[in-house]
C-alpha cells in the first residue's frame, strides 16, 4: 500500500488552526511569556504555508523563505526574552496590564 501524503488543504487547515489558536493566545492572556510563545505559534503557522505551497508549486523559494523566518524569530524570542526579563526585574511583574508604561 502506498504512503500517501497529506494533501495541501490538510496543511492549510492545520496552518490555519495554529494561527486561530495563536491569535486568541495574544488576544486574551496577560502573561507577556505566554503572548511571546502564542506570536511563535502565529509564525511557525505562516512557516507551515509556506512550505506547504512551496511542496504544491514544486518551488524551493517558500522553504528558503522559511529558514530565514525561523532565523528571525529566534532572535526575535531572545530579545523579546531579555526585554521581559528586564522588566520583571524593574517592576517583579510579567503582567501586560501592570507594565503598560515603561517610563522608568
Amino acid at each position: 500500500m502506498p504512503d500517501a501524503a497529506p494533501s495541501t488543504e490538510a496543511y492549510l487547515m492545520l496552518s490555519g488552526t495554529l494561527f486561530a489558536i495563536g491569535l486568541v493566545g495574544v488576544i486574551i492572556r496577560r502573561n507577556m511569556i505566554t503572548v511571546l510563545m502564542a506570536i511563535e505559534l502565529m509564525l511557525n503557522a505562516v512557516n507551515i504555508n509556506l512550505v506547504a505551497f512551496s511542496h504544491h508549486l514544486a518551488s524551493l523559494e517558500g522553504q528558503i523563505f522559511t529558514v530565514f523566518i525561523i532565523t528571525v524569530a529566534a532572535g526575535e524570542a531572545a530579545v523579546g526574552l531579555a526585554i521581559i526579563i528586564q522588566l520583571y526585574r524593574l517592576r517583579s511583574t510579567i503582567n501586560i496590564d501592570e507594565s503598560r508604561e515603561l517610563n522608568g
